[in-house]
């Protein structure tokens, strides 16, 4: 069953997926997921998902990061940490991302992958004063001593399940929404615990991800579906927001009473502009605050 989702059709049905979301999300996908269920459920009342076999799994390429950056371990830390520093004020480039993140520990890493606005940022855009705590404080304490986890368990494996804590929430309110159970057997405790024994050659071999998980794959589905480049999620925000009529709606919001109650509505603006003229891809930041405005009408706005 196909169905095409159009620029006005993803626009007009954000108020229902922030409601059904519960608290505001800056993953444009989740919307995809919304519809994907909704189209779901007009055919069935329970589906099988793959949620988890990515994460458990090694199915992206950021999991191999930590295999990556043992090559400059033996560099002390604060030489590592001095060249990331400096690594942040070049432009663009390859190679900037690896010299950035070297010098960084596992939590910050983590908190990097889904990282939208810089602590400068948050100062600049919000009239409330932001937390005193870095963003990393949030995710130091599980990445130190996860829930669950066995003492000296490795890094990638840490990145893996954490990465997928909030992703696996949205997925489960986003089918509740449409009345459609999801059922996941990825996440089955067994699998789990099969899973975190595995090594990192298990999960990443001869330039592949999820390596043993494709080769047990071979044996129940066609050869070219299990050797598929992995493939996200994603939804074309970025496009829609350099269109006229994305531009005027998101400008009306950014520019609304609830917008000024918050945030530094020039800088906003500022924002959108430049994005829109095709200077820099502000589309993840413009997304963000536009979700938080969608979610805040609909739960606060009278």
């Amino acid at each position: 069953h196909m169905h095409t989702i159009g620029k006005k059709e993803f626009w007009d049905v954000l108020p229902k997926v922030m409601y059904a979301l519960d608290e505001p999300s800056g993953d444009a996908s989740a919307v995809a997921m919304y519809f994907l269920a909704a189209e779901a459920s007009r055919y069935v009342k329970v589906v099988l998902s793959g949620e988890g076999a990515d994460e458990l799994f090694g199915g992206y390429n950021i999991y191999r990061e930590p295999l990556a950056l043992q090559k400059v371990a033996w560099i002390p830390e604060k030489i590592r940490r001095a060249v990331s520093r400096q690594a942040k004020k070049l432009p663009d480039r390859r190679g900037k991302s690896f010299l950035i993140r070297a010098g960084q520990r596992v939590e910050e890493r983590f908190i990097g992958n889904a990282h939208i606005f810089t602590d400068e940022e948050r100062r600049e855009l919000l009239k409330i004063r932001p937390t005193r705590r870095p963003v990393r404080s949030f995710c130091e304490r599980l990445m130190k001593k996860p829930p669950g986890f066995r003492p000296g368990e490795n890094a990638e494996h840490r990145l893996e399940i954490l990465a997928g804590r909030g992703y696996f929430a949205e997925t489960d309110r986003m089918s509740m929404a449409h009345s459609l159970e999801v059922r996941v057997p990825f996440l089955d405790r067994d699998v789990f615990e099969a899973a975190r024994t595995l090594p990192p050659e298990a999960k990443f071999a001869h330039g592949k991800t999820k390596y043993l998980f494709r080769k047990v794959a071979r044996e129940y589905i066609p050869e070219d579906t299990a050797a598929r480049k992995k493939l996200g999620f994603p939804v074309p925000v970025r496009v829609w927001l350099r269109d006229d009529d994305w531009y005027g709606r998101v400008k009306k919001m950014f520019q609304s009473p609830i917008s000024r109650q918050y945030f530094h509505t020039e800088k906003l603006t500022a924002l959108l502009e430049e994005h829109h003229a095709g200077k820099k891809d502000n589309s993840r930041k413009i997304w963000t605050v536009l979700a938080f405005l969608f979610w805040y009408q609909e739960y606060f706005d009278e």
